[in-house]
């Protein structure tokens, strides 16, 4: 691996570093660095291995980022933060002996693309190629030290083909919630089929049969409410709707619409989902999100009678308050609200209660259609008034017996929990304020403090009001625990119910209908319900059309139809296959999964992406991924990627949903690691200065003037702000600018110079001549800039610099292992500073310096290292290991008090006895004791001198 012998600008003069030289150094490195494949990392077993690899056999090292969506806009300098400090890590921790897999790829489906073939008529393969492209020119052009053998993008079909290939696992599995894992949907039908499942199974048609099983399956297809947006003809996901009921791409109005959708049965995995949350080196804030996301509550499940025959059942955290539950609340899109809602007033009911309405059916029709209006902010907002109207139906508490009337209103949603409540007004305050609305009964079920003198008590305290007239169940007098318990053992024995634990979290809603995703490799039969394609069919590559866009329609009609542009690809759609039965003909699923389904998994594919036969080969995934064994390690190790780097944005969905695919794909044996992510760093953001006119409209930054403490645009008086820099703001800076005006080592160390990793930033371009001139000192430490000739000197250090370097090295490598960069660059700086005072360096200290600095400013450490004299890359030396021996201080400074107040040091001898240290403070404080003799003089061994006058 010797450098190419050419003869390059860096060795005509003058030799200083400049920005020319730095970029032509940077380019050369780059291409040595690819042609020889200097970061490629060998896998155990495959096409990948490799024995003759300086890390073969060497311990494993799995660092992965957060891979970027390639947008036409390119990166900013905020973008490769993350990138610039895995590569610093894993660039130092391959020189300390580890055989490190550090790859890159590109998560390239999603509606960026397909929106400007909209517009444009061009292909989003074309655009979304093009812009991988130039995301790789910049991330090149970095020096990022990637295995290019590895890169992946999602839109790849080899890749999606595997995609499609995980879907299939999940079609064709069941959560078996007593062995708590999935398990394959045969061993499913096999028990239906041998009767232990206590089913007919003979006497079913076989469409009722395959109901029965697609009822069980992890995907399945299913009618639900979902976020419908017109006006980009697809449903979304809750988390790309904005607060405002909007859509977080284009603006448009998004509705609830009931809508058939493929789903994934997450919540089977709930529990697991929050348990194995212990075993991970998460940040404990990004641990709490998912939590609370999953939402897992545990209390009862609770069915109240009506008088129409319906029952209506609720789940309740508190069912120790039943005996408070005066009214009941339904989603006003609840399945039993048509049957509950009465031909006419029943006698005494209040005109609060109807809305001014004739009647109970007018009353709800009216209400459902404002309710359907409203965002699901909207309607939980705290603030907003509380509304609803009565539907003429009573129903049975069933703990007293008592009537109490059911009210349809929208702060109860149909998608959480059952999508009725039962109300608690003195113990819930949402329910009190409606209480005091419709003037309907208020019990309290628990005793507030003596103090109390406000409206619902929400604290712990004793049961009161709690207890049946017959004696068969009291409460009275229980803390809330102790009241839960007894009263769910009386629901279960009386059969009105049982204990029960819910989630805030819903099943993964798996459908897009739009061009540019992964297609299903599902298609219909006859009956109309899914068949899954055999593997051997796989991929099911995306048809070429020529529409990219839904149908047009009015993007403010919430009754608008989707229709797919793959469902207008009639000769894909409809096709003629032999499935095992013989040639028929079948329908393919016309939707594509969402943008989340290639990024669930591609930790794994980086393992083996040449592998056309499986996934991952098993070894080499237990090799990168598999849980630690032996020494040390933790016994219970969840396995997975050991560092994973990206922002905190991704804290809930993306991760949630690669640790539910990961469970599955664990679950059927096809992985060895139950997590995809051992240890999870959050880095931080850059910011940077924007400026806004006087209507608040964001103008170009860099055109922005400063004078006289003020700012300008085009002769406007503007107003600064700091933000994440982006497009929006109109304050993004390029890395290839850095590049260009000072090379990429100057902008890495820069960038990692600025602060602590996980911290934000603010952006300042001219306190990047900082980051140049360390650079510059260390250029000329070892060439002259006259003459270009290397001008270290091979005589031995002296003690004090072979002292100053140990210490340096000792700290360098202990903020290496714990990322902080920031002030391992600090003593860098320190070390390449007295270097610079001597006459010349010696090469004693300067090829430790190299090698420390090769992380952060790889190209121009690999230009010295050669310089130096050194024939091969510096990529596997040895990093530098400090001498324990230099460590220890030589001498030692003693804080001298007299009378309780510091009057002085004194520097001596680390090994001194305390007489000499006693001798040598007096000495340095014989002015301040004025002649007199110190009645006590106390020698504190390595800390102060004390001296009582």
């Amino acid at each position: 691996m010797s450098e190419p012998a050419e003869t390059t600008a860096a060795d005509t003069p003058p030799f200083r570093y400049t920005a020319a030289m730095a970029g032509e150094i940077e380019l050369r490195w780059q291409d040595f660095w690819e042609s020889r494949g200097t970061f490629d990392a060998p896998n155990p077993v495959g096409e990948l291995a490799d024995v003759s690899h300086p890390r073969a056999g060497a311990p494993k090292l799995h660092v992965q980022d957060m891979f970027p969506y390639p947008s036409g806009a390119g990166l900013h300098v905020g973008h490769p933060l993350g990138y610039i400090g895995t590569d610093c890590y894993t660039r130092y921790k391959r020189m300390t002996g580890f055989n490190v897999l550090h790859p890159m790829g590109f998560d390239a489906f999603g509606l960026p693309a397909e929106q400007y073939a909209v517009q444009t008529g061009t292909h989003p393969r074309v655009t979304t190629e093009a812009n991988v492209e130039r995301y790789r020119a910049q991330l090149r052009r970095l020096g990022l030290a990637y295995d290019n053998r590895r890169t992946i993008a999602t839109t790849d079909v080899d890749y999606y083909r595997w995609t499609q290939w995980i879907f299939l696992q999940v079609f064709n599995s069941w959560y078996d919630p007593a062995q708590r894992k999935a398990r394959p949907i045969s061993e499913l039908i096999a028990e239906f089929e041998t009767g232990a499942r206590g089913v007919d199974w003979s006497s079913l048609s076989p469409v009722e049969k395959r109901k029965i099983i697609d009822d069980h399956r992890l995907a399945y297809v299913s009618e639900a409410p979902v976020n419908w947006c017109p006006g980009l003809g697809t449903v979304l996901a809750n988390e790309e709707v904005t607060p405002d009921g909007r859509s977080e791409r284009g603006n448009f109005p998004v509705f609830k619409r009931s809508l058939k959708q493929w789903m994934m049965r997450i919540t089977a995995y709930g529990d697991r989902l929050i348990e194995d949350l212990d075993a991970l080196d998460w940040p404990e804030p990004v641990k709490l999100m998912q939590r609370n996301w999953i939402g897992r509550s545990t209390g009862a499940h609770v069915d109240f009678a009506t008088e129409s025959g319906a029952v209506i059942k609720v789940f309740t955290t508190r069912p120790d308050t039943l005996f408070g539950a005066t009214y009941m609340v339904l989603a006003p899109e609840h399945e039993l609200v048509s049957s509950l809602t009465a031909a006419s007033w029943p006698d005494g009911t209040r005109d609060a209660w109807t809305g001014g309405h004739a009647t109970p059916a007018e009353a709800v029709a009216d209400y459902r259609a404002k309710a359907a209006a409203k965002t699901d902010e909207e309607r939980q907002a705290d603030a907003k008034e509380k509304t609803g109207v009565f539907t003429g139906s009573y129903a049975v508490n069933p703990v007293n017996g008592a009537r109490v009337p059911v009210f349809i209103a929208d702060y109860v949603l149909a998608g959480y929990g059952t999508g009725a409540i039962m109300a608690v007004p003195a113990q819930d305050t949402r329910d009190w304020e409606f209480a005091e609305a419709f003037d309907l009964p208020i019990i309290r079920t628990v005793a507030p403090p003596s103090d109390f003198d406000g409206k619902a008590f929400t604290g712990d305290g004793p049961a009161i009001n709690s207890a049946r007239t017959d004696g068969d169940l009291d409460l009275n007098g229980l803390g809330v625990a102790d009241a839960k318990a007894r009263m769910i053992a009386w629901l279960e024995a009386r059969g009105h119910g049982a204990g029960a634990t819910t989630y805030r979290l819903r099943d993964w809603l798996f459908s897009r209908q739009r061009y540019w995703g992964e297609p299903f490799p599902i298609v219909y039969d006859e009956t109309g319900l899914p068949v899954a394609l055999p593997e051997s069919m796989l991929p099911v590559a995306l048809p070429e059309v020529d529409d990219f866009s839904p149908r047009t329609f009015d993007p403010d009609d919430a009754d608008s139809e989707p229709e797919t542009p793959l469902s207008r690809a009639k000769e894909w759609v409809e096709v003629e296959l032999d499935l095992g039965d013989g040639p028929k003909r079948y329908t393919r699923e016309t939707n594509t999964m969402p943008q989340w389904a290639g990024s669930c998994w591609y930790e794994l594919r980086y393992l083996d992406p040449k592998n056309d036969k499986a996934l991952v080969d098993p070894a080499n995934e237990a090799y990168w991924m598999g849980p630690r064994k032996g020494g040390d390690q933790d016994a219970d190790d969840p396995g997975g990627v050991d560092l994973y780097v990206g922002g905190v944005e991704h804290a809930v969905l993306h991760l949630l949903y690669a640790r539910f695919w990961h469970k599955v794909l664990f679950d059927l044996g096809h992985v060895s690691s139950r997590e995809p992510f051992r240890k999870l760093f959050n880095q931080g953001y850059i910011q940077a200065y924007a400026y806004r006119d006087a209507r608040g409209i964001a103008v170009p930054a860099e055109e922005v003037v400063e004078r006289d403490g003020a700012w300008y645009y085009n002769g406007e008086k503007v107003t600064r702000e700091y933000g994440k820099m982006g497009k929006s703001l109109k304050n993004v800076v390029t890395p290839d600018e850095m590049c260009e005006t000072y090379g990429a080592d100057t902008f890495r160390v820069y960038e990692m110079a600025m602060g602590p990793l996980d911290v934000s930033r603010p952006w300042e371009t001219r306190a990047v001549i900082g980051s140049q001139r360390f650079l510059q000192r260390a250029w000329r430490l070892v060439v002259d800039e006259q003459t270009g000739a290397v001008r270290v000197t091979d005589d031995p250090a002296d003690e004090k610099t072979r002292r100053l370097l140990h210490k340096v090295i000792d700290g360098v490598r202990g903020d290496m292992e714990e990322l902080r960069f920031n002030t391992a660059i600090a003593k860098l700086i320190e070390l390449t500073n007295g270097l610079t005072g001597l006459p010349a360096a010696p090469r004693e200290a300067i090829e430790p310096l190299v090698l420390m600095m090769s992380p952060f400013a790889p190209h121009l450490a690999e230009e010295l290292w050669g310089r130096l004299g050194h024939g091969d890359s510096l990529a596997y030396a040895d990093f530098p290991v400090a001498d324990p021996a230099l460590l220890a201080a030589d001498t030692v400074t003693y804080p001298i008090q007299i009378n309780g107040k510091v009057r002085g040091k004194v520097e001596v001898a680390a090994d001194a006895d305390e007489a000499t240290v006693r001798s040598a403070a007096l000495a340095a404080a014989g002015d301040h004791l004025g002649g007199r003799e110190p009645r006590k003089v106390i020698v504190v061994k390595g800390r102060m001198v004390s001296v009582v006058l």
